[in-house]
């Protein structure tokens, strides 16, 4: 038996350590511990709710426009504000863009580098990989000399011994499977992704004034101005703008990104098979088309249990609760009771670091991420659970979408639920997402254009009601459900509760003992070298982790950045 600890994963945002006991080469056991303490909720008590948004966005330097969507909407839920039509499609531009850019980003510079070795594609083929380029994709920088020169510029890299982003890598590795020719297409595309990222967060400073925080939302709308014939705020340039920008979005998904996913999903299709996970999804839902009904979401609301895709379990917020039994924080009264998100309390008990993990009995609190719980059953979120539901609902277009892929890589629909399955629902999600973000943008041109300019509800300004209230807002984030719940009293926030997609999937063990998501989706997982776990960054990254990456970590000594023990 060896026992490993990462600390702390990289290529994620935030503070994370996975410790995992390796038995006959595979993980018998895993425990999940968030690294750093947020707080964001006690900055927030006696604030005036419009402003929470506001603060809510500072909880990531990544993903700010979902946490300032989701705390919008749980006070105008609070108060009972309708936003009109064109607040609502500027909004779903601003979060669907977010999903495009951050999905792509994703798939080439968080998450590649465990299948893809950078240093095999130094004695690629340049030729070879040209007809492996054409041969999946009609993407035109695919020629010899292309790759050649993409080769020629890996291989100063790599022989200057400072490798940069590419440091620390487990290059050579057993498990990385991949041809040099596979692999220099990868890299090839890993640096174009970069360009393609700057460009996609230009519709975010269009919308929202900048990247990241954007700065036009508001309760009860949006601080937009829409004029067509403007030279300020959205005008018809801004969007043609944000046409071409879509249009480019979509030739990039279909023909780098799909073709990429469904290349690495072929290699690796034995990890369709690794990290199931606990078997329980859930999805809020999100992005409605036309006349708001949530009927009509893109991302159908609802749960799956144990695997079971011939149902789809309706959801109640009522049955949300956190635990903390083993988080760095308390209760007032019964640590082991879960309490719904209105009744949250935000109190640390840091106890100092533990030692090295050996059975639950032998250590208490481990993590400063809470336990958030569906009515006692641990779920797992993200873009895996939104296309399993919206598959298991029958929606035709991603039944269409996940039936093609299933059937180029023969598989079936459960295979899904695993570590490969993972980056394939969210390969698929993002191409699925820009027809829809076109249609937005079409029907805010066509309201532009026929006068209709109303992007704030007429009772957003009217002051707030002196009575007791509470809200709650939902939101589909790329990494799965975010919601915020905020409770008024005289006129100021009395509490507020966030509980993000990684709390959800990245929760410690609860009061009954129940693994989160990411901790349950380890076992099993193959261990080729204890001393080089790439296969724990594998499926640990395959959920996209989150750590509230606003606060980083820097090493004035110059040491490693992350640290392999075996035990």
């Amino acid at each position: 038996m060896a026992r490993i600890a990462i600390d702390p994963i990289t290529r994620i945002e935030g503070h994370l350590r996975i410790e995992a006991e390796v038995t006959s080469g595979k993980v018998a056991d895993a425990w999940s511990s968030g690294t750093m303490f947020r707080g964001l909720e006690m900055i927030l008590r006696e604030r005036d709710p419009r402003d929470a948004w506001m603060f809510a966005q500072r909880a990531c330097g990544v993903c700010t426009t979902v946490h300032a969507l989701a705390s919008v909407r749980a006070v105008e839920n609070a108060l009972g504000i309708v936003i009109p039509e064109n607040a609502r499609l500027v909004r779903n531009l601003i979060a669907g863009t977010q999903f495009l850019h951050d999905h792509v980003i994703h798939f080439y510079h968080l998450h590649a580098l465990d299948w893809v070795d950078v240093v095999s594609a130094t004695k690629a083929d340049p030729a070879k990989t040209s007809t492996l380029a054409q041969s999946i994709s009609a993407w035109p920088k695919s020629s010899t000399d292309y790759f050649k020169g993409i080769q020629s510029r890996l291989n100063a890299f790599v022989g200057t011994g400072q490798l940069g982003p590419f440091a620390n890598g487990y290059w050579g590795h057993p498990a990385y499977t991949l041809e040099p020719e596979a692999n220099l297409l990868a890299v090839a595309h890993y640096l174009e992704a970069l360009e393609w990222q700057r460009d996609i967060v230009r519709i975010h400073a269009v919308l929202g004034g900048k990247n990241p925080h954007p700065q036009t939302y508001a309760v009860g709308g949006m601080a937009l101005r829409m004029a067509p014939d403007s030279p300020t705020g959205l005008n018809s340039t801004s969007m043609a703008q944000i046409k071409t920008m879509l249009a480019n979005a979509r030739t990039f998904v279909d023909q780098v990104l799909i073709p990429d996913v469904t290349l690495v999903a072929g290699a690796y299709k034995s990890w369709f098979s690794v990290g199931k996970g606990i078997g329980n999804y859930m999805v809020y839902g999100d992005f409605t088309d036309q006349t708001g009904d949530a009927k009509t979401n893109m991302f159908p609301a609802g749960r799956i249990l144990g695997r079971n895709l011939g149902r789809v379990e309706s959801l109640d917020h009522q049955k949300i609760s956190e635990t903390v039994a083993h988080s760095y924080y308390e209760y007032e009264g019964d640590d082991t009771a879960g309490k719904h998100p209105w009744k949250g309390e935000t109190n640390p008990k840091y106890q100092g670091p533990n030692p090295p993990f050996e059975t639950l009995e032998g250590f208490d609190r481990y993590s400063w991420l809470k336990a958030p719980r569906y009515d006692g059953q641990a779920m797992e979120v993200g873009p895996l659970a939104r296309v399993l539901v919206a598959y298991a609902a029958k929606q035709a277009e991603v039944v269409k979408a996940v039936d093609g892929l299933l059937s180029k890589l023969s598989l079936q629909p459960a295979d899904l639920m695993s570590t490969m399955g993972r980056i394939a629902a969210r390969a698929l999600e993002t191409q699925l997402l820009v027809p829809h973000l076109e249609s937005w943008l079409g029907t805010l041109e066509k309201n532009m254009n026929s006068g209709n300019l109303a992007v704030a509800d007429s009772k957003s300004g009217t002051p707030i009601p002196g009575q007791e209230a509470e809200g709650v807002g939902f939101e589909e984030a790329p990494r799965g459900a975010l919601g915020h719940w905020v409770v008024i009293k005289d006129k100021k926030i009395a509490n507020y509760q966030l509980v993000v997609p990684s709390t959800w999937n990245g929760s410690p063990r609860d009061a009954k003992g129940q693994r989160g998501a990411w901790e349950e989706a380890l076992l099993e997982t193959p261990i080729a070298d204890p001393e080089k776990p790439v296969e724990v960054l594998r499926t640990v990254h395959s959920f996209d982790p989150c750590m509230a990456c606003a606060v980083h970590v820097y090493d004035p000594a110059g040491g490693s950045s992350v640290q392999v023990r075996v035990v």
